[in-house]
């Protein structure tokens, strides 16, 4: 057996008499990442202290039993209650979190955010937090698979793409190890840069992120190419899909010919340019349809389809079912 390890005691800066306590609110179907690793971090600074900096709970909705997205169930420690003013409350979302904002909880947040809490959503739980109108003319991410309805959805957000916001007394992370580095923001900011890093090499965590940095690998590491011209294309799609950029207007902007560009992609993506901004375009339609209740139409229109039926057809052909009963299998999956 090895011998136990020396413990590390970082000194800390700005001691306080009171632990700073957090509750964590664990929606139906949380993702468990997100949440473990927010925990993780207090656990750990607590330890690499030598004292108690911070506590916690795990609230909920009922204040029985919650699922997490492992489908493991954790029991909490009450239901949604009064906090002290001082208190930061954490919103774990995750896949369901539409189905997991309920008319209470927003109440319940409502009410809380009146007393001037910080208030922070992991994962998908800045819908939680827009919902309830505590994200109005604020800066807030999300998981990027949700990017597209959020802001679809709340306009008055100002949505960004960052691994983790800070916007006052509201923040909010994009999900998975996102919840790391804010949580090591936090803790650099209550008690010194020294303990935030001592935090994070304990949790062997080398390259942590700041607000600036973007949650989605970059073009070219996503696809697997590193072709300068190829990325720019891409990117330009990407930001371009209510209005649709034909291929030989592309083409020119990064210095090309139509020929050249058909076969940048058929080398490197085995597929047309056209083809490959088509997908983008139903991917985003298939995004909507799964998570807001955006008509048929109008999700065709915000993905650049001029009718319907031209969407329709395009859907067909490249999910194997028509937007009406993709958005009606989702819902009769979501009741059962």
């Amino acid at each position: 057996m090895l011998p136990p390890a020396k413990r590390q005691i970082v000194k800390v800066e700005n001691e306080t008499d009171r632990p700073q306590q957090f509750v964590f609110v664990l929606l139906n179907d949380f993702t468990l990442l997100s949440f473990a690793a927010a925990m993780d971090c207090l656990r750990l600074a607590n330890r690499m202290a030598n004292k108690t900096l911070y506590t916690w709970k795990v609230v909920g909705e009922g204040g029985d039993t919650v699922r997490s997205s492992t489908q493991t169930v954790f029991q909490l420690e009450g239901d949604l209650e009064d906090v002290h003013r001082d208190d930061v409350v954490v919103l774990c979302g995750g896949r369901a979190v539409h189905e997991a904002t309920s008319k209470r909880l927003l109440a319940w947040l409502r009410r809380e955010a009146r007393k001037g809490i910080r208030l922070a959503g992991l994962c998908t739980a800045s819908y939680s937090m827009a919902k309830a109108g505590l994200l109005d003319g604020k800066k807030a991410t999300i998981h990027w698979e949700n990017q597209d309805s959020f802001s679809e959805e709340f306009e008055e957000v100002e949505l960004t793409k960052s691994v983790f916001t800070i916007d006052g007394n509201r923040m909010s992370t994009a999900g998975g190890t996102s919840s790391i580095d804010l949580f090591l923001q936090l803790i650099a900011s209550d008690h010194g840069e020294e303990l935030a890093s001592a935090v994070a090499d304990q949790q062997i965590y080398s390259s942590i992120r700041t607000d600036q940095d973007t949650q989605r690998l970059s073009v070219p590491t996503r696809i697997g190419v590193r072709h300068p011209k190829l990325s720019q294309v891409i990117q330009m799609m990407e930001s371009n899909i209510e209005e649709p950029i034909s291929p030989s207007l592309l083409a020119k902007d990064v210095g090309m010919s139509t020929r050249q560009l058909e076969r940048l992609f058929r080398r490197y993506l085995n597929r047309s340019p056209k083809r490959y901004y088509m997908e983008l375009r139903l991917q985003k339609a298939r995004n909507l349809l799964m998570q807001t209740d955006m008509s048929v139409i109008n999700v065709a229109l915000a993905c650049g389809f001029a009718s319907p039926s031209h969407f329709s057809k395009c859907y067909r052909a490249h999910y194997e079912t028509t937007p009406y009963r993709e958005r009606g299998t989702h819902a009769s999956r979501l009741s059962v």
